[in-house]
This record gives C-alpha cells, structure tokens and sequence, in this order.
C-alpha cells in the first residue's frame, strides 16, 4: 500500500512529473490541492492546482457529500465536481495527466523553477468539457 503523502511518478513526453493530492484547511473554507513538480536544474518547477470548497455548484470529498445538506453518500477518494454526475479521482494518473494537459493548454505550466498556484476549477471545466 502507498503512503498518502508520498510524491507519484507520471511520465508525459519526455519529462518525468511529480505529484500528489492534500487537504488543506484555511477557515472559512477548505481546498483540495493538485500539486505537479518538475525537477528544473537542481531544483523543482511546482504549479498547485487549488479547488476551492466554496466554488458554486461544486463539492469536495467530505464537505457534505453530493446529496446535500446532511447527506453523506459516499464519493470516491479525491473526487470532484460540480453535483451533477460528472467528477473527476485526483488519485488517478490519468486525471492528472488530463489536468497537466490542460493547464500546458492554457499556458499555466511552469517555464523555470519556483512556486505557483492557480484555481484549478477552469481546468475542470475543460477537462469534463473534452
């Protein structure tokens, strides 16, 4: 069995990605973060992909499920989405390899190394809109 907080390996073109999925709790809301590493020259290239708990129309594992209020069906680890069927596992590589896809789309990729973070819930869109 993996451990939950160690970094994954995801190969796309001729680049070998890191990365992991978190919970993060800053009140009033809570996010779930997509964060995809590139080793750069000695360093690492990190863009996080944030999906913020108070988005219209979206949910995240454990913030009240997808039945509403007090209704706790079960969703799949990392799921997301807006509540209509559509969701997407942050735990599988091919979502992630979709979501690295997208923001590569959009020019949102790291050029050089260092941080950054950007809503993650455009890429969704795009994503599911495939």
């Amino acid at each position: 069995m993996r451990k939950d907080h160690q970094l994954r390996r995801l190969a796309v073109g001729g680049a070998t990605w890191l990365w992991s999925v978190r919970h993060r709790r800053r009140p009033p809301e809570c996010c779930e973060v997509l964060s995809l590493h590139l080793p750069w020259e000695g360093a690492r290239a990190t863009l996080r992909l944030v999906f913020n708990e108070g988005a219209p129309g979206r949910y995240l594992e454990g913030s009240g499920g997808i039945g509403g209020a007090g209704d706790r069906d079960h969703v799949p680890g990392g799921a997301h989405g807006p509540r209509s069927p559509l969701h997407l596992n942050l735990h599988e590589p091919a979502v992630v390899r979709g979501f690295l896809e997208e923001a590569a789309a959009c020019g949102a990729l790291p050029v050089a190394a260092g941080e950054g973070e950007i809503d993650g819930w455009p890429l969704f869109d795009a994503l599911v809109g495939r």
